[in-house]
């Protein structure tokens, strides 16, 4: 089982009410058991809202609105529906949106709203590397 961030395969879940449809992404997933995510909707957050992004272990919106406990409630919802689909000893992987102050792996935007991409992870990401889960992006897939 994979998890995948619901933006990837096309729903309107992205902070301005878009996605990031990525069609390597949703090529991989033709023949796997996956389970679709999204931490900051999971949060209470709606779409579309103001972007958002990680300083200094907060998170933090255009508007200075600190989204740190919508983001960790919504990290932590998402990781009891993957509970809740299956076997954790059976997922093989996450594939997530690069960059995202949720899904970011590695890489995340530095909190300026300026581009600026920094070392880091985002909320969810952290969450499931702190559980072994592999974690792959959208890059991943072209």
């Amino acid at each position: 089982m994979y998890i995948v961030s619901a933006c990837l395969v096309g729903e309107n879940v992205k902070y301005n009410g878009g996605n990031n449809y990525n069609q390597g992404v949703v090529d991989f997933l033709k023949d796997k058991d996956y389970v679709l995510i999204c931490p900051e909707m999971a949060g209470g957050l709606e779409a579309p809202r103001d972007p958002a992004e990680r300083i200094e272990g907060r998170i933090v919106d255009r508007a200075g609105r600190d989204l740190t406990e919508a983001f960790n409630l919504g990290a932590r919802r998402c990781w009891e529906k993957v509970l809740c689909a299956g076997d954790p000893e059976k997922i093989e992987g996450a594939i997530l949106r690069f960059g995202s102050p949720s899904c970011g792996v590695g890489k995340i935007y530095d909190g300026t709203f300026s581009g600026v991409i920094v070392d880091g992870d985002g909320v969810f990401a952290e969450l499931l590397r702190s559980k072994g889960i592999p974690l792959m992006t959208d890059k991943d897939f072209g």
